[in-house]
């Protein structure tokens, strides 16, 4: 109940005494002053130079001065380029080479064709139309004239063709005779439009040579049909040109043709893969999960899927890997759409897509390939080292890819980000890609400038970079190296029988309906059972960085770890010596308010309190008298002056001081009572 009835401001009057002796007790030793703590620490370190800096004489100490200050200042600028140097996370790669069983790739299979061309005819049957009279007209100049747009009404030569087709995305022309002032050329046009048309083919000088006659076929693209907003995609082929053209074209058509329906325009497994050897035990088609790849139409690949145990190769060396015979039908290719002619392939990891466009290969019809593996295994390390990823969780690009079931990728974020930036650009999806949700693939008639959209978008840098910094690369990845190797397949001498037996198994026939034109051979191995781990490590770790700083410390300065500590140690004081002076301070600030409140010598206690307690010894404020008449004098003797016999303590920074100050005041005061009466 005691401690309850405390003022609070005596509380914290204590509190402020205990925290002021505290740091008087442990300021002890170095002094009171910064001048005292310098002198102390220099005598006292273990540091060489300012222990010279005290010692010496004026001169020596001016030299032992600049020595000691030039090598501290080379010891701060090396501590910061190691630190600065264990900051930016380098990484150092070391090679492995190790020996186990390996698993065998997944390996995927395509044709070069996507679709078959007797199925896919009838869609495509206006676009063919269109391509054909188009290089008509192309290829009809001789003995350098000119050529001129082919008039609408003019032949019969446009007959039956979808001109509303070709000017969806038409094929130009550009005449660069001038270079200035390049002219584009229609190839099909109509009467009225030729009649005021100012681009127009002008007639060529008889000086004219070959070269300067060629022209340039283009690709136009326009905003939308009717627009003037176009850009020209020049080639240096024709060939090249058509087939970009007819990629176009027939992206818009087949965009609208179901899932299922092109997965049975495509080529089967059962038609495709004729013979099947893994190891010494037999598989066929059945053993092979089938995909859809817009490039490729159907494609099956072997040892592939999430939930699937991984082949192991029991041995290295082709009599241990996969034999395959694949039937391309390379009759019934498309003629537009697929200028080379094989199987497209690639080996992957198991639970990975497949990105053929970017990593397969291709194996060429009539002859045996034979492909030797190797196995590099890459592991980098994560942030804040490399800026890589481990399962794709922390990428902001959505993984379209996801619908496959697939690990993560670099290839299928890129194209996961392009295809999002489309949809969000043009409006709709390409063909190429999969589809977010609720998003349909881009067409000619929904979608009139999506060609144009698309042009743009894949040529942009900006956007290209926005993916780069978007997608990361992942931390473990295991990259398959391969060796090629080609002969004919089969011999002249066993064409006969081999093509009797294969024809046989396939279409249960007597007759020849295979050719060296449409079958490959493929030989996939292990070279051997050694493997490349490459792997990082960090350059530089918090070990190197205090064995270096303590390296440049000790050559540069001669210190140690104790010397740091001494230091410390000297900052600790400085400002411990800060408080002190700024609590006295304080003191002396709220001394000096306390004089301005009183100008006079301040009142003693005995004064305060007859204050209160006689009221004939109350001081009259300035003035009063002057309102009225003056006052006699009252009678009685005036109190003594106490204040002249008061002791002053001398003053102290300690805290002690300052308690006996306070302990002498009220003997004091009782003293000069005592002397008073006395008198």
């Amino acid at each position: 109940m005691v401690l309850g009835l405390w003022p609070r401001g005596d509380s914290r009057m204590n509190l402020k005494k205990y925290f002021v002796r505290a740091l008087h007790r442990l300021q002890k030793g170095p002094g009171y002053t910064y001048k005292e703590l310098l002198v102390w620490y220099c005598d006292n370190t273990n540091t060489h130079g300012p222990k010279r800096i005290i010692k010496e004489g004026p001169k020596k100490k001016v030299i032992w001065f600049f020595l000691t200050l030039l090598f501290a200042s080379l010891v701060f600028w090396q501590w910061g380029i190691l630190i600065n140097t264990y900051l930016s996370y380098n990484v150092t790669s070391s090679l492995s080479i190790g020996f186990k069983t390996m698993k065998f790739p997944a390996v995927t299979v395509c044709n070069a064709n996507p679709f078959k061309y007797s199925e896919v005819r009838p869609l495509l049957k206006e676009l063919d139309k269109l391509i054909e009279a188009a290089l008509e007209r192309i290829l009809q100049p001789a003995h350098g004239d000119p050529i001129s747009p082919l008039l609408l009404n003019s032949s019969n030569a446009t007959e039956g063709l979808d001109l509303e087709l070709w000017n969806q995305i038409p094929l130009v022309l550009i005449d660069e005779q001038d270079k200035d002032n390049p002219v584009i050329v229609e190839i099909f046009e109509s009467n009225q439009s030729a009649a005021g048309n100012q681009t127009a083919t002008p007639p060529a000088p008889a000086n004219m040579t070959s070269e300067e006659k060629k022209y340039k076929l283009a690709v136009k693209l326009c905003s939308h049909q009717g627009s003037n907003n176009c850009t020209y995609r020049n080639f240096t082929s024709a060939a090249q040109a058509v087939t970009e053209w007819y990629i176009l074209q027939s992206t818009s058509i087949l965009s609208k043709v179901p899932l299922q329906e092109r997965i049975r325009m495509g080529y089967q497994a059962e038609d495709m893969i004729l013979a099947c050897l893994y190891g010494a035990e037999p598989c066929n088609y059945k053993n092979f999960t089938q995909i859809y790849h817009p490039d490729h139409g159907n494609c099956y690949i072997f040892n592939w899927g999430m939930d699937k145990e991984a082949l192991n190769s029991s041995n290295p060396g082709a009599e241990f890997g996969l034999k395959l015979i694949l039937d391309i039908s390379q009759q019934d290719y498309i003629p537009y759409l697929s200028s080379a002619a094989g199987a497209r392939l690639m080996l992957h990891q198991q639970k990975s897509f497949p990105f053929l466009k970017d990593q397969g290969i291709y194996a060429m019809a009539g002859t045996e390939t034979s492909i030797g593996v190797l196995v590099d295994e890459l592991e980098r390390m994560g942030y804040p080292y490399s800026d890589c990823t481990m399962n794709g969780s922390d990428v902001p690009v959505k993984n379209l890819y996801s619908e496959y079931n697939t690990s993560y990728s670099i290839q299928a974020c890129l194209r996961s980000c392009f295809q999002n930036h489309m949809t969000e650009i043009c409006g709709c999806g390409h063909y190429m890609f999969p589809l977010p949700e609720g998003v349909t693939y881009c067409n000619n008639e929904d979608n009139p400038g999506w060609a144009y959209c698309y042009s743009s978008l894949r040529s942009s840098i900006r956007h290209r970079q926005i993916c780069i910094d978007s997608c990361k690369e992942t931390c473990n990845d295991t990259q398959y190296k391969m060796t090629i190797s080609m002969a004919d397949w089969p011999s002249e001498a066993s064409e006969d029988w081999i093509f009797h037996i294969l024809s046989y198994e396939r279409d249960m026939s007597t007759n020849v309906t295979l050719d060296r034109n449409g079958i490959i051979k493929l030989n996939i191995y292990f070279q051997e059972y050694n493997y490349r781990t490459i792997s990082e490590s960090a350059a530089t770790t918090i070990v190197w960085l205090l064995s270096s700083l303590g390296g440049q410390f000790g050559f540069w300065m001669g210190g140690s770890v104790l010397c740091l500590i001494e230091f410390g140690e000297i900052i600790i004081d400085s400002l411990w010596i800060t408080i002190i002076n700024v609590i006295s301070w304080c003191k002396g600030l709220k001394q000096k308010r306390a004089r301005a409140r009183y100008p006079d010598v301040p009142p003693t206690v005995s004064e305060l309190v007859e204050a209160h307690t006689n009221l004939g010894f109350q001081h009259e404020e300035a003035g009063a008298a002057a309102q009225g008449e003056a006052l006699p004098p009252e009678p009685g003797t005036p109190p003594p002056n106490y204040d002249s016999l008061r002791v002053q303590p001398p003053h102290s920074p300690g805290m002690d001081s300052d308690t006996e100050s306070e302990e002498q005041r009220p003997a004091a005061s009782h003293h000069g009572d005592a002397s008073v009466w006395a008198e």
